[in-house]
């Protein structure tokens, strides 16, 4: 690793500002995988618009004494509910890779959530580490194969297991296609070097979808079979339903991500901040649930717990970040993000998280109605 100084534009203050650099100065096929969607863009553009149209009421005067931040999950102490989401080839952004953005999660006191599809293993991603990292799948491997990526990440000290479950297939990218992009030979899935697909055919490029790849889609089976299979808590991602959120729960799931994977797989699909307080309400506090998309201003992050997250995950910043300034943007990245957060919480009269609930949210037409679960 070379961890050169990196000098980040004087104007980068905010995650957007991060974004627009990282425009200017990344490749087209790069920009297009990044920042790409599915289809038309629709979901994607809608998870920023959904969060911009509500509105936050402060409440006054409020004694502020020893406010925090900090919350807890799975018994661990959580300093920021503020989680990196897992996130794809580092490496095509920086060529320090997850490595890079493992220690800028580390100084931040940040959690991160290691792709499947990382750039470097995840025993040396955990061996840079000083924060407690997740292990995301996609089980769309021989069993044996998904067991064996879950013995490692156990070795390698991770915390928990996250499991995709909105992309048996991958979403119809056409600004990914009008570019031609294609990974570059030495950037790989190194983590999957070894694992076959469960389906008895691979996709075609240009060939229909039910062509056998689906035979190796999860279903609510694989999740209760790799609840069983490890002692680490199990979160599935890519909850837009509150009936799917409660039959994760019966198959063992101890943790749901509400999530319409960044509008990259099926759009039109609703942003997650409209159906969280209703999957929240059918939870009801049981297991911990999280927010996935849109998540770029501190304030996203309070409305997001106001309507009953208890974190948030950040996807495309990391990268945007990584690109711009390397371990020193990512570290950067987040500390911005936190530091927005605090001042939104002293800002609306808040000591604790625990505190922020759906009376401090209205939406933007203007209504009296709180948006309640």
């Amino acid at each position: 690793m070379r961890f050169f100084p990196v000098t980040i534009p004087a104007d980068t203050v905010s995650l957007a500002d991060y974004e627009r650099h990282f425009h200017e100065r990344a490749a087209p096929g790069v920009r297009a995988y990044v920042s790409g969607y599915a289809a038309d863009g629709i979901s994607f553009r809608e998870n920023r618009a959904a969060l911009d149209a509500l509105r936050l009421v402060p409440r006054i005067l409020r004694d502020l004494s020893g406010a925090t931040a900090r919350s807890e999950m799975f018994g661990l102490p959580l300093d920021y509910p503020i989680i990196l989401a897992p996130a794809a080839y580092h490496k095509l952004v920086h060529s320090d890779g997850e490595i890079a953005t493992v220690m800028a999660a580390g100084m931040t006191r940040t959690w991160m959530t290691v792709s499947t599809q990382a750039s470097v293993t995840l025993e040396e991603i955990a061996r840079h580490a000083s924060a407690p990292l997740w292990f995301q799948l996609y089980c769309q491997f021989r069993p044996e194969d998904t067991l064996k990526l879950v013995r490692r990440a156990e070795d390698a000290g991770y915390k928990a297991l996250v499991l995709t479950a909105d992309a048996p297939i991958n979403g119809i990218r056409n600004v990914e296609q009008r570019t031609g992009f294609a990974l570059p030979q030495d950037i790989t899935a190194i983590n999957l070097r070894d694992c076959e697909p469960r389906g008895d055919s691979p996709m075609r490029a240009g060939s229909p979808v039910f062509q056998g790849i689906l035979d190796g889609a999860p279903t609510w089976k694989t999740l209760e079979w790799l609840c069983g299979q490890t002692s680490l808590p199990v979160l599935v991602k890519g909850v837009l339903h509150p009936d799917d959120a409660a039959m994760a729960l019966d198959a063992g799931a101890r943790g749901i991500i509400v999530s319409n994977h960044g509008g990259r797989v099926l759009d039109t699909v609703p942003a997650p901040v409209y159906v969280l307080a209703g999957i929240a309400g059918r939870i009801r506090g049981r297991v911990p649930v999280l927010l996935d998309g849109g998540i770029r201003r501190g304030t996203d992050v309070l409305k997001a717990i106001a309507l009953g997250a208890d974190a948030v995950l950040v996807g495309r910043p990391q990268l945007h970040a990584l690109q711009v300034g390397g371990l020193s943007g990512v570290a950067h990245m987040l500390t911005i993000l936190q530091t927005e957060f605090e001042a939104a919480m002293a800002l609306m009269g808040l000591r604790s998280i625990g505190e922020a609930d759906a009376n401090l949210i209205w939406p933007a037409s203007g209504s009296l109605a709180p948006i309640a679960p």
